[in-house]
């Protein structure tokens, strides 16, 4: 009889099997290891259709209200998305939830073997990222499900993830970000995106399948010619944020906000979304318009059902984005890490919350534009605690308090390097405020995903 203390160890001991693999921040581009993993495994990967979504900022949000609106509509949703929260199993997601440990465990040993071989036959081992793309792959065709919902880890045409052959390839906005590994500005970063937009694959009967269609979210200038130069290339079909859907109107509600989308095949009014900040709104537009491509659904057929598109929206979450994890004071966690999201970030706070004094927590990693996210975030902080979080490649502490003088000055800025310290330390400045008891003083922790996550773990959030 298996014990919880024996499926602990189990999910223990692959974990660790796992993280003793490259980390997801050193890659050497290429599909091989994948592709020759997956043929060993029989191609898992073939065995659904896939909505594959690449993007800067919002890509798990997006995915997340992709999934959410896909079982909706009856289907069985298979989500593989990165990073984690607080579990390596939060990134393969099946129905809704997350495997179980138990299955966590059976899917990696099954695959392990495969990984081995694979090892053995190459000069660079598989990565981490690369096998846990392989596991979920396997899960989701042993399940199986009806259609995979799939976010890109990094990039597009090199990502482990770019072995399927999407029938909906979805771009959410692209900005500067990882410029080491996709390019030194926003056409160079796109061109790399854009490789998830690929040609119809034919049937097994030969015949060519159903038609590509790349959703692509309101782009930069040079990002929209690079996406939409590949699609005409691969003869993808194109729907456009801005000319063939687009969000209508957008009013701030009680806990999230009330929305009117123009979709692919009409309007959808008073779609009511949990989430707070334009950008989850235009999210959930591509979403929407992504959900209605693979569904078949144009100006032609109409609209899909409105009832289930509200009901879908209106059960969206988004873990560790811009997330209340208490309150009294409020304290938000957001999975910001570069200048463009931590931009929306602050206009989301500015737009939903009353606050007459913010304090900011921030750790973050290396290799991030870190001057740029604090001097977005610095108008909206009254003071700024710094911290770091437990990833090895965590910015330490003083060196980041260091550059937050810079920004914010010395009397505004403190240091503590234990992420539980430095919330104590912010939740006292918040309540030492004088509009705390009337609710107007909060705290802001964000910088990370891993910042993000740890925050929600401390304060007792363990729902990802």
């Amino acid at each position: 009889m298996t014990t919880s203390r024996d499926r602990s160890r189990d999910e223990a001991r692959v974990e660790a099997e796992l993280l003793a693999r490259w980390p997801e921040s050193r890659l050497e581009p290429s599909l091989t290891r994948i592709s020759a993993v997956l043929d060993l495994l029989g191609s898992p990967h073939r065995a659904f259709p896939v909505v594959h979504v690449t993007g800067t900022n919002g890509k798990t949000s997006t995915a997340r209200m992709v999934d959410e609106l896909l079982r909706g509509f009856g289907l069985r949703v298979g989500r593989f998305t990165s990073p984690h929260l607080e579990s390596v199993r939060e990134r393969i997601v099946v129905d809704g939830r997350p495997i179980s440990a138990e299955r966590f465990v059976e899917v990696h040993d099954d695959v392990a073997p495969y990984v081995r071989m694979v090892d053995g036959s190459s000069d660079v081992p598989m990565s981490f990222f690369e096998v846990v793309v392989a596991m979920a792959y396997a899960a989701f065709a042993e399940t199986p499900v009806d259609v995979a919902v799939v976010e890109v880890g990094m990039g597009g045409t090199w990502d482990a993830t770019n072995v399927v052959d999407a029938r909906v390839a979805v771009v959410t906005p692209v900005s500067l970000d990882h410029a080491e590994y996709l390019g030194p500005d926003v056409a160079s970063i796109a061109t790399e995106k854009a490789g998830i937009i690929k040609p119809a694959p034919p049937t097994e009967e030969g015949v060519p399948g159903p038609d590509v269609v790349a959703v692509l979210a309101h782009q930069p200038p040079g990002a929209l010619e690079a996406l939409v130069r590949r699609a005409v290339e691969v003869e993808a079909t194109v729907a456009r944020e801005g000319t063939e859907f687009g969000l209508l109107e957008r009013k701030v509600a009680v806990g999230g906000q009330q929305l009117r989308i123009q979709g692919l095949g009409g309007e959808y009014p008073e779609v009511y979304l949990p989430l707070f900040g334009a950008h989850q709104a235009q999210n959930a537009t591509v979403a929407l318009a992504a959900v209605e491509a693979f569904l078949g659904a144009g100006a032609a057929s109409g609209p899909v059902d409105p009832e289930v598109v509200r009901a879908a929206f209106a059960a969206v979450r988004s873990p560790g984005r811009l997330e209340r994890v208490r309150t009294s004071p409020t304290v938000l966690v957001d999975a910001a890490h570069n200048p463009a999201g931590m931009a929306v970030t602050v206009d989301a706070v500015r737009e939903s919350f009353d606050f007459t004094r913010l304090v900011g927590v921030v750790g973050c990693v290396r290799g991030k534009d870190v001057a740029g996210m604090l001097a977005a975030l610095e108008p909206l902080c009254a003071e700024l605690v710094v911290t770091q979080n437990s990833s090895a490649r965590a910015m330490p502490a003083d060196e980041l308090g260091a550059l937050a003088v810079d920004v914010f000055g010395a009397d505004r800025v403190s240091v503590h390097p234990r992420l539980t310290d430095a919330l104590e330390s912010a939740i006292e400045l918040a309540e030492a405020g004088p509009d705390h008891a009337l609710g107007g003083s909060g705290v802001l922790v964000t910088g990370s995903v891993i910042t993000a996550g740890e925050a929600r773990t401390l304060m007792g959030r363990r729902d990802a």
